[in-house]
């Protein structure tokens, strides 16, 4: 039976087998060498690497425009707020207490306004219809008098006539009496009239003079509005001092650092909250000024993060800072001596993705590497 080559017969095949595939192989490794060192020098000719750059946003701190105890504060470290919810509350009883205090001042001012004003309108009205009774009077007195008069100048007749007669001894004693009589009663006439002209004339500058007391009462009246402007103007500035005992959120954004806990003492100014909106990322590097030509505003460049291997962002370079950061040190470098060592500046770079990656993907200071073209 026919059961194919001996074990024998096999092993003589396998050495010129080997021999064969080794070539083959020691190729394709040398051949895979040079790939990828090809690949390697041509990343390193035609692009540009920055490492030294990272995440960056707006961070925002937040302080409190008023002193007082801090009563409650709703947020840690890394929580997301949205816009206008509550993050720290300062106590506010005692300012709260002073609000209601001018509310109760503007509602005196506000009674005491309408009590004048009611005041106003009664002198008003009295003085008006004492005014105009003692004008009707006057003219009722004033057209008395003539009549009076008419009356007194007929009685001075009549007892001149009856004079006459009694003197001649034609005229009665009883007729003189009654002449005098009736002179006497009509000088008494023209008298009351006078007088009751001299009285209207007195009751019309009586009303005058009172109807003087509205001046008075407007005059409090406008210094009403002073003080109601400046409780009100108090009012206000307290009801804002409340408000900013309440510190708000001002957009959708992540709490990075909180400060203060409840109990604590704030003053004016102090910093309570580290916020940033993880919407509004980039990324900032400083280049080296012998590569800062491939980066100029517009060129597009491609971003590795650290925190996120395998995956890259496009991004387009977004500006140029003006000045080196040496020139921007605190401590500045002169050179009196005329010994010099050429140091290679920095410039900062400020890069934008494109498009923008989800929020609280990228957070402010991660490690991130740039790749531009260096035939940009």
């Amino acid at each position: 039976m026919d059961v194919g080559p001996s074990s024998g017969a096999r092993a003589a095949l396998r050495p010129p087998l080997l021999r064969r595939l080794r070539p083959l192989a020691l190729a394709a490794v040398v051949l895979a060498l040079l790939a990828g060192a090809g690949w390697t020098i041509h990343r390193f000719v035609t692009l540009v690497f920055v490492d030294d750059a990272r995440v960056a946003a707006d961070m925002i701190t937040v302080s409190s425009r008023v002193p007082g105890w801090v009563a409650e504060v709703r947020v840690i470290a890394g929580d997301q707020a949205a816009a206008g919810s509550v993050l720290v509350r300062i106590d506010s009883r005692e300012q709260a207490l002073f609000l209601a205090e001018l509310e109760a001042r503007l509602a005196s001012l506000d009674a005491r306004r309408q009590e004048l004003e009611a005041r106003v309108a009664m002198v008003d009205l009295q003085t008006s219809s004492q005014q105009a009774g003692a004008r009707a009077k006057l003219e009722v007195s004033r057209a008395a008098l003539p009549s009076a008069e008419a009356e007194r100048i007929y009685a001075e007749a009549e007892f001149g006539r009856a004079m006459q007669l009694m003197n001649s001894g034609s005229g009665t004693r009883q007729r003189y009496d009654q002449a005098r009589s009736g002179l006497d009663t009509a000088r008494q006439k023209v008298l009351g009239a006078i007088a009751e002209i001299q009285n209207a004339e007195a009751q019309i500058a009586a009303a005058t003079a009172a109807r003087e007391e509205l001046n008075v009462l407007r005059r409090q009246l406008d210094g009403l509005d002073p003080q109601g402007r400046e409780v009100a103007a108090q009012r206000d500035r307290v009801a804002l001092d409340i408000r900013d005992r309440t510190i708000l959120m001002p957009f959708d954004g992540a709490v990075d650092r909180v400060f203060i806990d409840p109990g604590e003492y704030v003053a004016a100014g102090q910093r309570v909250l580290m916020l940033h909106d993880p919407a509004r990322v980039r990324i900032e590097a400083n280049v080296r000024e012998t590569e800062i030509r491939h980066f100029r505003p517009g060129t597009p460049v491609r971003v590795a993060v650290d925190a996120i291997p395998g995956r890259v962002f496009e991004a387009v370079v977004e500006r140029v800072a003006g000045a080196a950061t040496s020139e921007f040190a605190l401590l500045p470098s002169p050179n009196p001596s005329g010994n010099f060592t050429k140091i290679t500046q920095r410039l900062p770079v400020r890069i934008a993705l494109r498009p923008a990656p989800e929020p609280g993907l990228l957070r402010p200071g991660m490690m991130v590497q740039i790749e531009a073209s260096a035939g940009e």
